[in-house]
């Protein structure tokens, strides 16, 4: 082999690698094999970038606009809930219309959004009817795939296969060329689903078929096990402080869902609501969380103030960190990850030339350029600071400078661990000082030993002695959550926390957000979207601890609580999906009808051979925000760059494989083995190929390189070149038996509560089915050999 096969073959390699571990994003990864073809020489830079004005890509790209503008206007939503309005109550019945429904819809929209905007729609339907949403919402995915496998803008996978026939010289698909073998599919699939493929479904969300519609939200969360109310005393330290400023939520965990004043409840209270002394909080959370933190005992204050010149050694001291235009502008010091990065701990940040600016509460303060960043840490992390974006200075300060300066010596305090106290044997880290109540320990006194900064796997001891850098009024807020009272008398019920303008919801990530690996805290939910998180829905089981920290993942159902207006703002976020059905994004249903005839222009366009298709697509992307079906700035909100930058690193890879012979060296000694055993059974090795290939990588991605593996050598294969393309096209949407295989199967896990095996056992006989409708029904619509 050359060396040049031997390049494709590692990059070929290494990009299945990430697409299977999903270490880097697939656009990651398709712009570094992209990169890596275009250096080594395999591909020249013209042919580097020639995925991204490839036909198919804009093909794409404009089939993604018009299926945003059928949703914007209403038409496949009113389509879709009129056909399920006359569905009935058979569960088998809804099962079959279902997949019906979104199959159809899916051969003129992009699947993805096809799923998403019936999800909504099959969960409130499903309620009303009090079946498990789990019974309906694996059929919502899977008929959508179906349906993609209808039409030639149906998927992605169909896009591109046709685009590798006519660049190989081969005559491309027409737009309903997909469709009676597709149909076959639809209808067979359906079929196994409501007779087999239902049966096996998971019937795991037990607890909204009991309630109401729209009583039975919160049901599966067992909201109820972590309600209770707690009482502040009238001479608690919480008095007149804000609920931002209590830190009920960082140290204790409470969710404060209702505060209590007299005959008034003020339900969903925001950050700055003011508490009072003798008010009950109806608070979610664990009260095994709060008997630890009582569990400290009080924390002993001691006379005067850490020695400044004991806060500084050889190894440890001060820098004084100025801000310029850089990275650090317009984020935080917990987004950045700064302690993580650094190793330093900022004690103070001030605005221009006020020293005072802000002293509290550092980790969620908007940087800005012209800040300074007071930090603290080992001294041979100060020179990493140098290589940073935007720094417009790097100070080292004495102790007593920096102390002065920022004015430490107000807030610093030394404190003893009493005897019996809960951190005792505990570490630093586990104890959570600084995230739960905003003291920093800068230094620890044992007996003779003094230890600065110590480490976060420091264990404390009785009688300890912290140096610590906070507020009084912080180690009040701690004294005042331990003196805390639990009601004895049992807490209202979730449906008293809900009224006409406050109300729990559900909501789902959506399959483009950018907010998947994001904590809770990362997002700043409460901050930006002015709802509460209670509680997350994975795998089949309810969250509702440490929430803060918890990872968000696509498919993650998640319940929020507050103001129903800010549900409506949260259906027009891009990133989210709102389940609850008070929450329906406002549609443009004037411009419907002009929307149903853009897309039956572009069809018929396409149908009768007037333009080519990426022609009649673009044609009608721009007509959709000409006649404002679309505002322009949709347009590129519904475009999936992702995709697009996926597809165009495929082909190029493609085309290094075509160049360099690798796709031919692959044909010839992979697929040439079946050779012998005829046609069929090489269509049956390309489709079971690819459609293996589908469950773990994405779709688009295994039509690209399948397409170009078995185009490169059909005429040794015996098969004719059409036949072979749709089996590829046909296998990469059977993305039936892993939730990974498919933004769709991701989408609808969390609401279903579905597991892995979920898919693997339901999908597994629709792969079969699919499979023999493709071995059987192909054979009449296509030639099997080359003519």
């Amino acid at each position: 082999m050359s060396w040049e096969v031997w390049v494709v073959f590692g990059t070929l390699g290494g990009a299945v690698l990430l697409f299977v571990t999903e270490w880097l994003r697939v656009d990651v990864v398709a712009l570094l094999v992209l990169i890596t073809l275009a250096l080594t020489g395999i591909v020249s830079h013209d042919e580097a970038l020639s995925g991204f004005s490839n036909e198919a890509v804009v093909t794409m790209a404009a089939v993604l606009v018009l299926s945003g503008g059928l949703q914007r206007t209403g038409v496949a939503n009113t389509l879709g809930r009129r056909v399920l309005q006359v569905a009935g109550r058979g569960e088998a019945r809804l099962t079959a219309v279902l997949m019906l429904t979104v199959g159809l819809l899916s051969g003129i929209m992009n699947d993805i959004a096809v799923t998403a905007l019936m999800l909504p729609v099959v969960v409130a339907m499903a309620r009303r009817l009090k079946l498990s949403p789990s019974k309906l919402l694996m059929p919502l995915a899977f008929g959508s795939l179906l349906g993609g496998m209808t039409t030639l803008i149906g998927t992605a996978p169909n896009i591109l296969v046709s685009g590798a026939l006519r660049d190989t010289g081969n005559e491309p698909f027409t737009m309903f060329d997909f469709t009676p073998i597709g149909l076959c599919a639809l209808a067979a699939g359906t079929v196994y689903m409501v007779f087999i493929g239902r049966r096996l479904l998971p019937d795991r969300d037990v607890g909204r078929e009991d309630a109401a519609a729209d009583d039975s939200i919160h049901e599966p969360y067992d909201l109820g096990q972590r309600l209770f109310t707690v009482h502040i005393p009238e001479d608690s330290a919480l008095a007149n402080a804000t609920l931002a400023e209590s830190r009920l939520h960082p140290a204790l965990g409470f969710s404060v869902l209702a505060i209590k004043r007299g005959d008034d409840p003020h339900l969903a209270p925001g950050p700055d609501s003011v508490l009072r002394g003798g008010d009950r909080l109806v608070v979610e959370g664990r009260r095994e969380r709060f008997d630890e933190v009582r569990g400290w005992g009080t924390l002993e204050v001691l006379p005067g103030v850490p020695s400044l010149g004991r806060l500084e050694s050889d190894e440890i001291g001060f820098v004084e960190i100025v801000l310029g235009e850089g990275e650090f502008e317009g984020t935080t010091l917990f987004d950045y990850g700064f302690r993580d990065v650094t190793g330093l701990r900022v004690l103070a940040i001030a605005h221009g030339r006020r020293r005072d600016a802000r002293l509290t509460r550092l980790d969620t303060l908007r940087l800005a350029s012209g800040d300074r960043l007071l930090a603290m840490g080992p001294r041979e992390n100060f020179g990493v600071l140098r290589a940073f974006d935007g720094l417009t200075g790097v100070n080292l300060l004495d102790a007593r400078t920096a102390a002065s300066t920022y004015e430490l010596t107000r807030r610093l305090m030394r404190v003893r661990v009493p005897a019996g106290s809960g951190l005792a044997g505990n570490s630093l880290a586990a104890s959570n000082l600084r995230d739960a109540c905003a003291l920093t320990v800068v230094g620890l006194e044992r007996g003779e030993q003094h230890i600065v900064l110590p480490e976060p796997s420091t264990v404390l001891q009785e009688g300890d002695v912290l140096e610590i850098e906070g507020r009084d009024e912080e180690l009040q807020y701690l004294h005042a959550l331990q003196a805390l009272e639990i009601d004895t008398e049992p807490a209202p019920g979730v449906d008293a926390l809900e009224t006409t303008d406050v109300g729990i919801g559900e909501i789902i990530l959506a399959p483009r957000s950018e907010l998947a690996g994001r904590t809770v805290r990362e997002v700043h939910f409460r901050q930006s979207y002015g709802v509460t998180v209670i509680a997350v829905w994975r795998g089949g089981r309810a969250y509702r601890s440490n929430l803060r920290d918890f990872e968000l993942a696509l498919g993650d159902a998640i319940l929020v609580y507050g103001p129903r207006e800010k549900f409506r703002l949260l259906a027009q976020e891009e990133d989210f999906i709102v389940v609850t059905g008070a929450a329906a994004e406002p549609y443009r249903v004037e411009k419907g009808p002009i929307a149903g005839l853009i897309m039956a222009s572009v069809l018929a366009a396409v149908a009768f051979g007037l333009v080519p298709i990426f022609l009649a697509a673009l044609c009608g992307a721009a007509a959709m925000v000409v006649l404002r079906c679309l505002k322009p700035q949709e347009v590129y909100e519904h475009i999936e760059w992702k995709a697009i930058v996926l597809v165009a690193g495929m082909l190029t890879l493609g085309l290094a494989m075509e160049k360099s012979g690798a796709a031919a060296m692959i044909a010839d000694n992979v697929l040439q083995l079946i050779a012998p055993l005829g046609p069929r059974a090489v269509l049956a090795g390309i489709f079971l190929v690819s459609a293996l290939a589908a469950q773990v990588m994405p779709t688009a991605a295994v039509a690209v390189l399948m397409s170009r593996i078995v185009l490169s050598d059909v005429a040794a294969l015996g098969v004719h070149p059409q036949s072979a393309a749709m089996c590829v096209a046909l296998a990469s949407s059977c993305a039936f038996m892993s939730p990974v295989g498919h933004p769709v199967n991701l989408l609808v896990m969390g609401m279903g509560g579905y597991r892995f095996t979920d898919y693997t056992r339901v999908g597994f006989g629709l792969f079969l089915v699919v499979f023999a409708v493709v071995m059987l029904v192909l054979p009449i619509f296509w030639p099997l050999t080359p003519v």
